[in-house]
């Protein structure tokens, strides 16, 4: 399916590994060019910037001048097409609410809906111009807050109900404005060194992989999410193909939420 993106530009946040490594790999594997942001480049995002269908940014974007440098840098090619809100963090707090400083709370707040509203602000001018696509990766604990990520689930709370009120803004101007909720993913956030299977299991006794089968035992499915079908979302809801779709929240979880909202 031909998703129209061909020589368009899309700028996307925490683009150098996991669910951003995946819908940069996407939107450039359907003709886009792709502006990605990150602290560091990994190699992975190095070989689309060798092979000319991406640019790197170097940028700490929970520094508030952060995200106003990326699209600085993106401005520097022209237009802006597509912008994807995906940088964001998850820390495990299993001994509870009250563990959780204020420090915690500004840190979680900052990079997962401080940098999107930022990177919006700085990238809507320019689209105002000609239109586009604006997509947020937000989560599940969105609707299912978890006190295991109680910080997360309302930094992602917040992210959704962003997306939804800006989208009621900018569609007279053109400019659609979604979000994705992805259930558990195979990435570090989850299966990596010190990501919340590995948390879980020191705390528990159990092991990681127990830890994480339990996370989608009861889901209809009863697996995780891949990274590059949380990217074949994206970029779907980036592209012309839903061009009548703004306001919408995308679930992507394999059956975890259960009732209709």
């Amino acid at each position: 399916m031909d998703l129209n993106l061909g020589g368009k530009t899309a700028v996307v946040t925490g683009a150098s590994k996991g669910i951003g490594l995946a819908v940069s790999r996407a939107l450039v594997d359907a003709g886009a060019h792709v502006i990605g942001g990150a602290r560091t480049e990994s190699q992975e995002f190095k070989e689309l910037v060798e092979a000319g269908q991406a640019t790197y940014v170097a940028v700490d974007l929970s520094d508030p001048a952060g995200p106003g440098e990326l699209i600085a840098a993106a401005r520097e090619r022209g237009r802006i097409d597509i912008l994807i809100n995906n940088v964001g963090s998850a820390k495990p707090r299993p001994y509870g609410f009250l563990s959780i400083t204020d420090d915690d709370w500004y840190s979680m707040l900052t990079l997962g809906l401080m940098s999107a509203v930022r990177t919006a602000r700085a990238a809507v001018p320019a689209m105002l111009e000609h239109g586009g696509a604006i997509v947020m990766v937000g989560s599940v604990n969105a609707f299912l807050p978890d006190p295991l990520v109680l910080d997360y689930s309302v930094t992602k709370a917040a992210l959704t109900s962003f997306a939804k009120g800006l989208s009621k803004e900018l569609g007279p101007n053109g400019i659609r404005v979604n979000s994705v909720s992805p259930g558990p993913v195979e990435t570090d956030l989850w299966l990596g060194d010190g990501g919340m299977a590995q948390t879980m299991a020191k705390v528990t006794g159990g092991s990681p992989e127990e830890i994480a089968a339990s996370a989608v035992g009861d889901t209809p499915l009863g697996r995780f999410s891949t990274p590059q079908q949380v990217a074949d979302l994206v970029v779907f809801l980036a592209s012309d193909r839903a061009a009548n779709i703004t306001g919408a929240d995308m679930t992507i979880d394999g059956g975890m939420i259960s009732t209709l909202r």
